[in-house]
């Protein structure tokens, strides 16, 4: 579901299985709506790091898994929101290690991110959230009327 509020933020939400198969459609379907926004240059990290707080989510949180993304002014956020009781928590890992990156990953990509407890628990948000550049208008020269 897309929505535009009048004050003008975007949002587009998608209450999700709680199963790792869907992570791949959601990450599409992430990218689709970035590119209809017009926010390609920031898709591909927007995108990876959907991938990981969903699949953080599926796999040590509970169902019910949602995932949101909302841009207002200047600002780019996703949240994926699971009913678990378990909070997210950096590994100390060897370079060896195969999983466990994830949240490492989110930190590197996104300007900030963080983990909120829901106001009724168990549950929490994994959120990240890129800043953006003001659109420029046009120039006083150009405007018409």
């Amino acid at each position: 579901m897309r929505q535009t509020t009048q004050d003008g933020l975007r949002t587009a939400c998608w209450d999700l299985p709680y199963d790792l198969s869907i992570v791949g459609g959601a990450r599409r379907s992430v990218g689709a709506v970035l590119d209809s926004w017009g926010l390609t240059r920031v898709t591909d990290d927007v995108v990876l790091v959907t991938g990981e707080l969903l699949a953080n989510a599926i796999t040590h949180g509970e169902p019910p898994i949602r995932l949101s993304l909302w841009l207002g002014a200047g600002e780019l956020c996703v949240r994926v929101t699971d009913h678990g009781p378990d909070r997210p928590r950096h590994l100390d890992l060897g370079v060896e290690a195969v999983h466990g990156r994830g949240l490492g990953i989110v930190d590197a990509l996104a300007d900030t991110s963080g983990v909120t407890p829901l106001p009724d628990p168990p549950g929490k948000t994994g959120w990240a959230r890129w800043r953006l550049p003001p659109v420029p208008g046009p120039r006083p020269d150009e405007r018409t009327g």
